[in-house]
């Protein structure tokens, strides 16, 4: 008990130190303002390897309150809902903020879920193996009523991946040491149905596919710079 206690206050402190120290060390405005996006309606295909855009699903506009919020967090946003060979469906959203500083940061599925009224339970986390690159992710499943919407996302922060908010924080505070303005992403897909090995499984094929037809390039964009990506 004595262990986990000190874990729990050493983990709190320095979650605290860095939030402290990513505020001291945030750039100037200028340095963000100048910061270039990543076009993700240009990179991200809306056809690749037997998936393609639903266009039978139309999207569901959020209250003038919620857009202007998600528009100040977020420099871009995509959300689209592709439809598979098989006629297997999985809804796909990415965020992108060109700071990452301490002022603005990307939002975790689990709160954005739970503020919709959804029950957000984490399942675990996982290491998968897609493009010739080991990605960390997180696994969560939302339920409200009848509705269960299992998720599958991670969090890119400057060149690194995080799934947690410790991690978040650590990043924020090395590029804060190093005068970096560090950029982020949140990339999460969703699939509609109770049975979650069969939904993450499917998560897995669609990100995979994704990765597989990108650039070098592109791929960093979404998951960061790894030692095991492929070089052009």
């Amino acid at each position: 008990m004595k262990k986990i206690m000190v874990k729990a206050v050493f983990i709190g402190s320095l979650m605290l130190a860095s939030s402290a120290m990513a505020l001291l060390l945030q750039p100037g405005r200028h340095q963000v303002e100048n910061k270039e996006g990543i076009s993700l309606e240009s990179f991200v295909p809306k056809n690749f390897s037997g998936w393609r855009i639903d266009e039978t699903i139309i999207p569901i506009l959020p209250p003038p309150e919620l857009a202007e919020k998600v528009s100040r967090i977020y420099d871009e946003t995509l959300a689209r809902t592709y439809i598979g060979p098989n006629g297997e469906r999985i809804m796909l959203a990415i965020a992108y903020g060109g700071d990452q500083t301490g002022r603005l940061r990307v939002h975790r599925p689990e709160s954005c879920y739970a503020s919709q009224g959804f029950l957000v339970k984490k399942v675990k986390e996982e290491e998968i193996a897609v493009a010739n690159a080991k990605l960390n992710v997180k696994r969560l499943n939302a339920q409200a009523g009848s509705r269960q919407e299992p998720i599958t996302y991670w969090i890119r922060v400057g060149s690194e991946t995080v799934t947690g908010l410790l991690g978040q924080r650590l990043v924020q505070l090395k590029s804060g040491l190093t005068g970096e303005v560090p950029d982020g992403l949140i990339f999460r897909v969703s699939s509609i149905g109770g049975d979650t090995g069969k939904a993450y499984a499917l998560h897995d094929r669609f990100i995979k596919n994704l990765l597989e037809v990108l650039t070098v390039e592109q791929r960093a964009q979404l998951i960061g710079i790894t030692n095991d990506l492929p070089r052009s």
